[in-house]
C-alpha cells in the first residue's frame, strides 16, 4: 500500500475503486470535465444527492468507476466536511483517507496536515493519463464550507430561503450545502453500520506526524449513514412520535439468521434498548442518520451513560424499514451489515424505532454488544500482545514482555480518555507517556506510545497500527522489551486503545 503526501500520486487498477474517511465525517465527490468545472448539479455527489453515473456515496464510503463516468468526465475530486455542518475540521479526530481497489486490497492511503478551522478539505483526486487512471493527493482546505468547494467548481448555489435545487419541495441539489443540509427527496433507506473486525478499516493516523515516540493516534472506524431518506431540519418541527422500543418479532428473526451462520443468540438487554431508543428518536427529532445528537452525544457515549461498559459494539442506524420483518432484511441485505447481525462476539442486543415528525420515516437504531468483564478485558489485551509479538518475531525481534505496571498506565490513559473526552498522548493537564509510567512505578528508561479509536477488534487496531509508519516503528522498536495494553469504550468513537512500551 502507498502511504501519500500532498501532491503524491499511484496509478489505480481497473475498476471500481473505494474511498473511506473513517470518523465523524461527510464525504462529498465533485465530477468534472478538462475545464475543471462541473457539467451541473448533477456531477456533485453528497449526503442529499448520493449517486451520479460512476460515483456513488454510501455511509463513510464514496465507490468510483471511472470507466462508468459521463461522457467528458476526466477527473473526479473527493472532498471531506464534518458530518455536523460548521464544525472546523480542527476539532475533530484526524482524517484519514483509505483507498482500496477493486478486489478490496489497499491502494493507498493519505493522511494530510491536520486542518485548523477548515470546515472543507479537499483530499484526492482521480485524473485520467492516457488510456489510465491515476490517484493524487491534495489536502486543500476551504474555511466556507461546501458551498465555497461548490462555487470553485462551478455549481450554482442556491442561498437559504431561496427556490434553487434543493429548497423546500425541490429535488436534491446544491442549496442543501447554504440550507444546513436538508433532506433529499424519499428514497431508499441509509445505514450506519459499525461493524467488528478488519473489513471495516484499518485506522489513519491523527495528530503529529508518524515517526514521534508517541506514535500517531488512529482515526475513528465506525460508519454514520446517508439520510437519503430523512426530511429537511426544518426549525420548529413537531416533536418526534414515541420510540418503540424491542418490537416484537425482532429477537427471533435475528437469532434465526444468527443461528444459520452458525453463532449463538443474542439475548434483549434493557440498558441497550434504552439507549437504542434515546438515539432513535434524537435522530427522528434532527430528520438525519447521525452517529451523534444535536448536542454532540454520540450513540456510545449514551450506551456507557446507561450504565453498560462494552467491550465490543456494533450499531445499526437505518431509516425507512416499516417493520421488524423488514428491518432486520435489510441488515442482512449487505455483507458488512450481515456480519454485525451474525457476528458470534455479541450477545446482547437492544433495538428500537421512531417515526420523524411530520414524516412517514421511521427511524431505527439497534446495538449490538458484548459486555465488559475483567476476564474479557484481559483476554484482549492478551491477544493485542500476541498479535504485535507475531509481528516482531516476523522482523527477527525479540518478543515483547507483559508489563502490569505499563498495562495500569495504559489502562488508565484509554479509560481517561474516554472520561474527559480528549484524544491525544497528552493528557489535558499536559501529562505525557512517560509521565504516565513513572507515574504507575515503571522504571523503564525508555517509553513510546500507540494510541488509536473506533476499531473494533484487536486484530483491526494491530493491523491499523502495521499500516502507518509512526505505530509500526514502536511495535518493531528493537530496544522495547515490554508492553502494556489499555482498552476503553465510549466517547465519541466508541473505542480508544493504548499500547505503552518501556525498554
Amino acid at each position: 500500500m502507498n502511504e501519500l503526501v500532498a501532491g503524491g500520486n499511484v496509478p489505480l487498477p481497473d475498476g471500481a475503486v473505494t474511498f473511506r474517511v473513517p470518523g465523524p465525517f461527510d464525504l462529498s465527490v465533485i465530477v468534472t470535465g478538462d475545464s475543471g468545472k462541473v457539467a451541473g448539479d448533477g456531477d456533485f455527489v453528497f449526503y442529499n444527492q448520493p449517486a451520479a453515473p460512476g460515483a456513488r456515496l454510501q455511509g463513510d464510503t464514496v465507490t468510483v468507476d471511472a470507466g462508468r463516468l459521463r461522457a467528458g468526465a476526466s477527473r473526479v475530486t473527493v472532498a471531506v466536511s464534518p458530518a455536523e455542518p460548521g464544525t472546523p475540521l480542527g476539532r475533530l479526530p484526524a482524517i484519514a483517507l483509505q483507498v482500496r481497489g477493486p478486489d478490496g486490497r489497499p491502494v493507498a492511503r493519505f493522511t494530510p496536515q491536520r486542518p485548523d478551522r477548515e470546515t472543507v478539505l479537499l483530499l484526492a483526486e482521480i485524473y485520467r493519463r492516457g488510456r489510465g487512471w491515476k490517484l493524487r493527493a491534495i489536502g486543500q482546505g476551504y474555511a466556507d464550507g461546501l458551498a465555497g468547494v461548490a462555487r470553485d467548481f462551478g455549481v450554482d448555489v442556491a442561498e437559504e430561503g431561496g427556490g434553487g435545487p434543493g429548497a423546500a419541495g425541490g429535488g436534491p441539489g446544491m442549496a442543501g450545502v447554504a440550507a444546513g443540509r436538508p433532506g433529499g427527496a424519499a428514497g431508499s433507506p441509509g445505514v450506519a453500520g459499525g461493524q467488528p473486525g478488519p473489513a471495516t478499516g484499518a485506522p489513519g493516523n491523527a495528530g503529529g506526524r508518524p515517526g514521534s515516540i508517541a506514535g500517531a493516534p488512529g482515526s475513528a472506524a465506525r460508519q454514520p449513514g446517508s439520510a437519503t431518506g430523512a426530511p429537511g431540519n426544518a426549525a420548529g418541527r413537531p416533536r418526534a412520535a414515541p420510540t418503540s422500543a424491542a418490537p416484537d418479532g425482532f429477537l427471533p428473526l435475528v437469532n434465526a439468521a444468527r443461528a444459520s451462520a452458525g453463532a449463538p443468540p443474542v439475548v434483549l438487554d434493557a440498558r441497550l434498548t434504552a439507549a437504542a431508543g434515546a438515539h432513535a428518536a434524537a435522530m427522528a427529532a434532527r430528520g438525519r442518520l447521525s452517529s451523534e445528537s444535536a448536542d454532540g452525544t454520540s450513540l456510545y457515549q449514551r450506551v456507557i451513560a446507561g450504565g453498560y461498559a462494552y467491550l465490543a459494539i456494533g450499531e445499526h442506524l437505518v431509516s425507512g424499514p416499516r417493520t421488524p420483518a423488514d428491518f432486520v432484511e435489510y441488515c442482512l441485505s449487505g455483507e458488512q451489515t450481515r456480519r454485525t447481525v451474525q457476528d458470534r462476539a455479541y450477545t446482547q442486543v437492544g433495538v428500537a424505532h421512531t417515526v420523524g415528525p411530520g414524516s412517514a420515516d421511521v427511524y431505527w437504531t439497534a446495538l449490538w454488544a458484548t459486555p465488559l468483564t475483567p476476564q474479557g478485558l484481559g483476554d484482549w489485551a492478551s491477544a493485542v500482545l500476541r498479535l504485535t509479538n507475531s509481528e516482531r518475531t516476523a522482523a527477527g525481534l525479540r518478543p515483547l514482555s507483559p508489563d502490569p505496571l505499563l498495562t495500569v498506565a495504559a489502562q488508565g490513559h484509554s479509560a481517561d480518555m474516554v472520561a474527559r473526552a480528549f484524544y491525544s498522548h497528552t493528557s489535558p493537564e499536559g501529562g505525557e507517556p512517560w509521565h504516565r509510567a513513572s507515574a504507575a512505578g515503571s522504571t523503564h528508561r525508555a517509553i513510546g506510545e500507540n494510541i488509536a479509536c473506533g476499531q473494533r477488534s484487536p486484530a483491526e487496531v494491530v493491523d491499523g497500527w502495521m499500516n502507518s509508519p509512526g505505530h509500526r516503528a514502536n511495535i518493531l522498536k528493537p530496544s522495547f522489551t515490554h508492553l502494556g495494553v489499555g482498552f476503553a469504550g465510549g466517547g465519541s468513537a466508541g473505542t480508544y486503545w493504548t499500547q505503552l512500551f518501556g525498554g
